[in-house]
């Protein structure tokens, strides 16, 4: 990274919210200098005066900052599905409307820049490995573990994208044959592993107790459980309450199972977590080992750490500035 030219930018493009970030590259570090945010609203404005604005608040940002001239290179962190090749989004669910949308000539003409595209989850992979719990290694996994489940691949020192940007899909994956729903699939990966699936584990295990009288400290007299969330489920466990404890160790269970997939078939260094797995490891962490240690290749499990990201809550700066790096690295500025 040495060669990369030090001022970048990055646009994290959500669903409610989209943050624009400056960064410099120096080395081996990268420094967040500025961020700007501004909502995204997808139902009530059109794309292109989503990215019109996205520019502006990136040229405001870069003048706030006493900068002359382009920027280096810009990286866009966003949902998929996407084609991060030809720079197109290709109508991700959480931002209706933005079909064939082509942010990466757009960006790149607004800021007079190359520009780069990566799903968030790529994102998020690049961010942990170059400056978070992966640095160092050559062979590395990120999961999201947050809305929904999926993965970023590190796999001999690179990025891998797959044919057409779907490797990494891991939430697709059936566990099971019944079990929450989550990718359209009931007991699949992301079902047993995502906020929404701990939400649905929750809601059975309240009508479970409500039906036995049973008190659920989660699910309080008065309220609704089919209102319940994973946050209510690690406040719970957080409280000492034994059933949301034994729910976040089911979720663990089958973690360890997903993870054992992962482990067999790619022989990563290390799994890095993100999202309730953070917040939540030491009630999820000892159910999943010990379904690592049933289920996966010794040989392959005992070279394989799990650990819970590092860069927090600053990790969708650093993922959207990572693509931009990223990009550059490996055209040397030709988008």
């Amino acid at each position: 990274m040495a060669d990369i030219p030090a001022v970048v930018l990055g646009i994290d493009i959500g669903g409610t919210k989209t943050a624009v970030i400056a960064g410099r590259a120096e080395g081996a570090s990268l420094e967040v200098i500025g961020r700007r945010t501004f909502a995204t609203e997808p139902r009530s404005r059109s794309w292109q005066d989503t990215l019109r604005q996205a520019g502006r608040e990136a040229l405001a940002l870069r003048e706030e900052l006493g900068g002359t001239g382009a920027p280096t290179a810009a990286g866009v962190s966003c949902g998929g599905p996407l084609d991060s090749r030809r720079g197109i989004l290709l109508s991700p669910p959480n931002l209706p409307g933005w079909d064939e949308v082509p942010v990466v000539s757009a960006l790149s003409e607004t800021l007079g820049c190359p520009a780069f595209l990566q799903n968030d989850a790529n994102a998020c992979a690049l961010a942990e490995w170059r400056f978070g719990a992966g640095l160092g290694t050559r062979n590395m996994v990120f999961l999201t573990f947050g809305t929904g489940m999926g993965a970023g691949l590190i796999l001999d020192g690179r990025l891998y994208e797959g044919t057409n940007d779907l490797a990494g899909e891991v939430g697709h994956l059936r566990l099971s044959d019944g079990g929450p729903n989550g990718y359209g699939k009931d007991g699949s990966f992301e079902g047993f592993c995502s906020g929404g699936g701990i939400a649905q584990l929750a809601r059975s295990e309240a009508r479970r107790r409500l039906a036995a009288g049973l008190a659920v400290s989660f699910c309080p007299p008065g309220s609704s459980v089919d209102a319940l969330t994973a946050r209510d489920v690690g406040v719970a466990a957080e409280g000492g309450d034994a059933s949301a404890r034994e729910i976040l160790a089911e979720s663990g269970r089958w973690l360890g199972r997903g993870l054992s997939l992962i482990i067999d078939i790619l022989n990563p260094q290390r799994i890095v977590i993100g999202g309730i797995y953070v917040r939540c490891s030491r009630f999820l962490e000892p159910t999943m080992a010990a379904e690592i240690q049933r289920e996966a290749l010794p040989g392959a499990a005992r070279l394989c750490d799990v650990v819970p990201a590092k860069l927090g809550e600053q990790i969708g700066d650093y993922a959207a500035l990572c693509v931009a790096v990223d990009g550059m690295s490996r055209t040397g500025g030709k988008p």
